[in-house]
């Protein structure tokens, strides 16, 4: 009997050993996928899970994804590693940056040549217009895949109202409309009426094409690299005053310029938000009070507004210098993101837009929409009318940069050390000059 216990325990040690080089093996044979990214937190957490179950879908390919910080940081490591010849295969790249991308002559490989050398299932058409529009060349070519794209809305603290007074059904679909009910908010001692995050994005660059305003000439740079900035036209000029007299009178409580202001709507410290409908994730999750999701205002003076908003959040661009199988395992991996199940996922938790048709039809058959009302208005508002060429969104190279400095000029209006007009034709004279030298050096 003991002979026999003696080989049996060695069968199994044995057995164990080889699965155990069996495993590494195949780990050994799979190729590795580097993609760089900005997201920590909920959203870090969700793309964690894809990675994941990529990973798990199939054996031939390891997508490893890397925090680089936020997307400023993010682009900027993706161009150093370039410059060193140490890049990722997947660098995610906000949508400011894809003028810069653009221009990167040699440092990126198309996504419509990744995918039909791939192999992989791949179909232009099965895009939302405005998001593939966005990343494509005239001739319909995607050069990076959409991955998470929002639009800004208005988020709604419900029970804010109702201490005020005020009906949560009230009409909020005009700033006219909408300045009022902050006077009456302001009258009932509410100590943040209003707050914003991202205030260029929301309030000039998505303003100007929700108002089928020029942000910038060229159709606000899809046409060419000689664009001049234009959004010190009357519309902006009064918009940004009206916000600039609510800061003055403590009703719009500037927080920041990214999403500082998020914290404190989510606190229930503030009655209205305008933020990205990526927001959603983070207000059903901590917010302990009666919240609505509301299309973003527009002033009713403006002929031909509301038009349609633009999108904002990132896509992915495949950087060159890899071998034929890693891009192999890019194609696949662009394709799974692409699923309807893995975008309707992606959508409903996060808030972001569903990028393909499929992915919307599937939520709407789940009933998502119906029992969370306003989730839909993003999609609504990016797809109702056709985009113009003010509101198709934009091109300019060094545009983060010129976020930059808009946002100091706008900081000047809410302190009341300028005038709204004086600081927007500031930043338009000071953008234009980055404008140039990025035109020169893509000439």
């Amino acid at each position: 009997m003991k002979p026999l216990k003696t080989a049996l325990k060695s069968f199994i040690v044995g057995a164990s050993l080889f699965a155990a080089l069996t495993a590494a093996n195949a780990a050994m044979a799979a190729t590795e996928i580097h993609w760089w990214h900005a997201f920590t937190g909920r959203l870090g957490d969700l793309l964690a899970e894809q990675v994941e179950n990529f990973n798990r879908s199939q054996s031939d390919y390891v997508v490893v994804g890397s925090n680089k910080g936020n997307y400023s940081e993010t682009l900027n490591a993706g161009i150093a590693a370039f410059r060193a010849g140490e890049q990722p295969h997947i660098l995610m790249v906000f949508e400011v940056g894809t003028a810069t991308m653009m221009a990167a002559k040699g440092a990126v490989e198309p996504v419509h040549q990744i995918m039909a050398n791939s192999g992989a299932r791949f179909d232009p058409d099965a895009y939302l217009a405005p998001v593939k529009g966005y990343y494509t060349t005239p001739a319909g070519e995607m050069l990076s895949l959409p991955y998470n794209s929002s639009t800004p809305v208005l988020y709604v603290n419900e029970d804010a109202l109702r201490d005020a007074g005020i009906d949560p059904a009230i009409d909020l679909s005009t700033w006219e409309k909408f300045g009022a009910v902050l006077d009456r908010l302001k009258a009932a001692g509410h100590q943040c009426p209003l707050t914003t995050a991202w205030q260029s994005w929301v309030h000039l660059e998505n303003f100007s094409a929700w108002h089928n305003v020029p942000f910038a000439t060229e159709q606000n740079g899809f046409t060419g690299l000689n664009t001049r900035l234009a959004f010190n036209g009357p519309a902006q000029v009064a918009h940004i005053d009206a916000m600039g007299r609510w800061a003055r009178e403590g009703k719009f409580i500037y927080a920041g310029r990214r999403n500082e202001g998020g914290a404190n709507f989510r606190a229930g410290e503030c009655a209205f938000f305008t933020e990205s409908s990526a927001g959603y994730a983070g207000v059903k999750k901590e917010a302990q009070f009666d919240f609505a999701i509301r299309p973003l205002p527009y002033w009713a003076s403006v002929a031909g507004a509301p038009r349609n908003t633009i999108i904002g959040g990132s896509s992915l661009w495949v950087m060159s210098g890899h071998s034929a199988d890693e891009y192999r395992g890019v194609g696949e991996f662009m394709s799974f993101l692409s699923t309807a199940p893995v975008q309707a996922k992606w959508h409903q938790d996060t808030g972001y837009l569903p990028i393909t048709l499929a992915a919307y039809d599937q939520t709407k058959r789940e009933g998502f929409y119906d029992k969370n009302p306003g989730t839909d208005i993003a999609i609504i508002q990016m797809t109702g009318k056709a985009p113009s060429g003010n509101s198709k969104g934009l091109r300019l190279g060094n545009f983060d940069q010129i976020r930059a400095l808009i946002d100091e000029e706008l900081e000047a209006v809410w302190s009341g050390d300028k005038t709204a007009q004086a600081a927007l034709d500031n930043a338009v004279k000071r953008g234009n000059n980055l404008l140039r030298r990025f035109e020169s050096a893509n000439r």
